[in-house]
């Protein structure tokens, strides 16, 4: 149950987001250009980030909608468990795993960044916009976890296959119509 008594028992980001609406808009933008506009990221690589660094958070609603989306993509079953366990063998695309690298570092201990991990990313073949695209999404999901468990909002296996499909389908762009 959500912390908020004005929040239904199955409350997600759309109606936290509808507590303030000047703000929520932007942010659903943020999230429809990021994740699904121009970028030399997939959507679905772009979820796959999205759902490590919930789980790195242990953001539950997070982790079970951009998990479900990013398998809606085609990610493998076990993947994301797999990579959480042990990122050297997870079954990822072998060029995503320094973007994860950055992306754990970056949620863990920031304020550790260096240089080499940048440049590990750019060995990899990926352009500074990638790493920058990679970086917004890290950041986005740090906030947004913070923002869910915020208000108690956990989720359920059912609300998080059926965003997940929605997500993978639609983007983000219906959410902005629940903010006019």
């Amino acid at each position: 149950m959500p912390f908020f008594s004005s929040l239904p028992a199955d409350a997600g980001v759309r109606h936290i987001l509808q507590l303030n609406r000047s703000a929520g808009r932007p942010l659903i933008e943020l999230h429809q250009a990021l994740l699904r506009g121009d970028s030399p990221l997939a959507p679905a690589q772009l979820e796959l980030i999205a759902a490590y660094v919930s789980a790195l958070n242990a953001c539950e609603y997070c982790y079970g909608v951009h998990a479900e989306t990013a398998r809606a993509f085609g990610l493998a079953e076990d993947a994301l468990e797999a990579l959480l366990a042990d990122p050297g063998s997870a079954p990822v695309e072998p060029g995503m795993r320094p973007l994860l690298a950055y992306a754990k570092k970056l949620t863990v201990s920031p304020a550790r960044m260096t240089q080499a991990d940048a440049d590990a990313v750019f060995a990899a073949g990926w352009s500074e916009r990638a790493l920058h695209d990679a970086v917004l999404t890290v950041c986005l999901f740090n906030f947004m976890n913070r923002l869910l468990e915020g208000h108690g909002c956990k989720g359920t296996a059912e609300i998080h296959a059926a965003r997940g499909k929605a997500l993978r389908d639609e983007g983000y762009a219906p959410l902005l119509e629940l903010m006019r």
